[in-house]
């Protein structure tokens, strides 16, 4: 006898499902049944409508599913409010240390809450449903709390760095402090039941960072099931400064603390050498590249990072968006169609970095990034119910001969159409439910002056602005 059909909250049918399962599935005419938080099943129109009764049925004809991106290294604070302030003629050293740092420390806990909440905004509408935060949140508080109003997921961290360069600071206690911060956010955010928002020790990173600071962060993840997160190698400064300090290069010389593995992403990764690649394949450690923030920039991606031979190692590449003054879009489809073309061009190679390859650089490997693959990254039953709505009836998208092409080279975030995380729709037709839209469009507008001239910035143009 035939079971009865299961009670479902809601059905979505007859739509094109990218999967990301282990087959890599991809149903031409799908259905997908959420109860609760999670998808119950997954699989062809025919089949799920017979075996589900639905409290909600959406007619899914005209859209691509596919699981929610996960951007795993966004600032969320400082530069939603500013975000094309800074020129993009900036070297990096004066680009960070002239623009950024003063408007991340010129920020009150307000703004901060503000910010985040516009980041979220920006990339709940562009697909993303989960986010790794890069690690320059003053205000910890603030930001939870406002990132909550907005039902995202993500892993979030206060701005963590301990090393006294100057010789009259007390090195000791500079360490003790931020060690004493990073085991409060832990404790207080945990991770514990895979809640939306928990916390991560997020290291600024580069050469900021003790090996004591290093240590306490890798033993505080491991023992709170936790990730890290931190910059390092945009630039030749930071292999600089390792060799000159321990002899050896920054990949080397975390290896040798035992702060390498699956536990930490490292974003950027631009200045490496094959040892250091081999040593991140062989322990497991995530890569966050940011393709947009290396163009802008002028980091050298294409000219020194080795990529291609990070992905032939095994490294496990994952994708970030960084900042609005970097990047300056928190489009993860942005971040996946120039993924897709630098190396192509760079090395005259067609092959590398296919658009399958980097939809999984956005989806299964974020999630494994952000420490999640239990959770997120794919569409099927179990899974938390995190997933986006492509809409079909646009000029990109038609003819659809070939999905997962159209979706990173013809496609881009302005035709997300809806978004669900946890089994909540988020966005619903182009807009967020759970946010004001004209009401934080205009408090942005209104903060961003005010930041500005608190952090003794002017935003440049050649040309007349009458």
């Amino acid at each position: 006898m035939p079971s009865d059909p299961v009670p479902v909250d809601l059905l979505i049918r007859g739509a094109w499902i990218v999967t990301m399962d282990a087959e890599r599935r991809i149903y031409r005419d799908g259905a997908l049944a959420v109860i609760g938080d999670r998808i119950h099943a997954v699989g062809p129109t025919a089949e799920i409508e017979a075996a589900v009764s639905p409290r909600e049925v959406i007619d899914g004809s005209r859209f691509v599913l596919t699981p929610g991106f996960v951007n795993c290294h966004v600032h969320t604070t400082g530069e939603p409010l500013t975000r094309g302030a800074v020129p993009d003629d900036a070297d990096w050293e004066t680009n960070v240390m002239g623009w950024l740092i003063p408007i991340d420390l010129a920020q009150t806990p307000e703004e901060e809450r503000l910010s985040a909440r516009f980041a979220a905004l920006e990339m709940l509408r562009t697909g993303t449903t989960c986010f790794v935060e890069a690690g320059t949140i003053l205000d910890l508080h603030a930001v939870h709390d406002g990132l909550a109003e907005t039902g995202i997921r993500g892993r979030i961290g206060q701005w963590a760095q301990d090393r006294a360069f100057d010789p009259a600071e007390n090195q000791a206690a500079l360490t003790a402090k931020a060690i004493d911060t990073l085991q409060r956010e832990v404790e207080r955010y945990s991770c514990a039941g895979d809640p939306l928002l928990a916390a991560w020790p997020a290291l600024v990173g580069h050469s900021t960072a003790t090996d004591e600071l290093w240590r306490a962060a890798t033993s505080l993840a491991r023992d709170h099931g936790a990730g890290v997160t931190a910059h390092m190698s945009p630039d030749p400064q930071d292999p600089e400064f390792y060799l000159a300090m321990t002899g050896k290069r920054p990949i080397a010389h975390l290896a040798d603390i035992e702060a390498l593995g699956d536990h930490l992403s490292l974003t950027h990764a631009i200045f490496l050498d094959a040892e250091e690649v081999g040593l991140l394949a062989s322990t497991g450690t995530h890569v966050t590249h940011c393709p947009m923030t290396a163009m802008k920039g002028a980091y050298g991606a294409t000219h020194s990072g080795l990529f291609p031979e990070m992905m032939a190692a095994g490294v496990p590449i994952q994708l970030g968006t960084d900042g609005n003054n970097n990047g300056n879009a928190a489009d993860m489809m942005r971040a996946m169609y120039v993924t897709a073309g630098l190396f192509k061009d760079a090395r005259r190679d067609s092959s590398l970095f296919s658009a399958y390859d980097v939809l999984e650089f956005a989806t299964v490997n974020g999630a494994a990034g952000a420490r999640m693959s239990h959770l997120i990254g794919s569409l099927e039953p179990g899974k938390k119910a995190d997933f986006v709505a492509h809409d079909r009836q646009r000029p990109e998208w038609t003819p659809l001969l070939n999905v997962v092409n159209q979706l990173v080279w013809s496609a881009d975030g302005r035709g997300v159409h809806s978004v669900w995380v946890d089994g909540r729709r988020l966005v619903d037709n182009y807009r967020a439910t759970t946010i004001d839209e004209e009401q934080i469009l205009a408090e942005v507008e209104a903060a961003a002056p005010a930041l500005l001239a608190r952090a003794g910035k002017t935003v440049p143009c050649r040309w007349p602005v009458l």
